[in-house]
């Protein structure tokens, strides 16, 4: 694995590849996603990158209607609303994430404890490119 720093741009660097990369600790094993310089459990700085297999459960969600600004130019809003979700990684972090393929305006036919499984979403071109981590049934 690449010595990259554990921060965001390392993080968003590793979505334009389609990688879900997290980091681990290696004192304690503690994982964390996005990544973490210092471990929330044992509070080392001894870490190293680890990759999720991107299969989890939706643990909640929520749909939203008042989009903000870069939602609203994708199409979402009062009539399109979109869902965010906590999802439980099989590794047993947990992610806030957009989520695709349900219909938002139906909350009542979405289930917590429903299978999902990562996918990634790009948005632009070239060095502006920006890739998104979503999940799906």
């Amino acid at each position: 694995m690449e010595n990259r720093p554990f921060n965001d741009t390392s993080y968003e660097q590793y979505l334009k590849e389609l990688k879900i990369m997290g980091s681990r600790c290696k004192k304690c094993g503690a994982l964390a996603l996005p990544p973490r310089p210092i471990c929330i459990s044992c509070y080392s700085s001894e870490m190293e990158w680890f990759e999720f297999k991107g299969k989890g459960k939706l643990a909640a969600f929520t749909s939203i209607s008042v989009a903000p600004p870069f939602m609203i130019q994708e199409g979402f809003g009062r009539n399109n609303p979109y869902l965010v979700g906590v999802v439980e990684l099989e590794e047993g972090v947990k992610s806030v994430s957009r989520i695709n393929g349900l219909d938002a305006r139906k909350p009542d036919q979405i289930k917590v404890g429903m299978p999902l499984r990562a996918d990634f979403v790009s948005k632009g071109e070239g060095p502006a490119r920006k890739t998104s981590l979503v999940f799906k049934p």
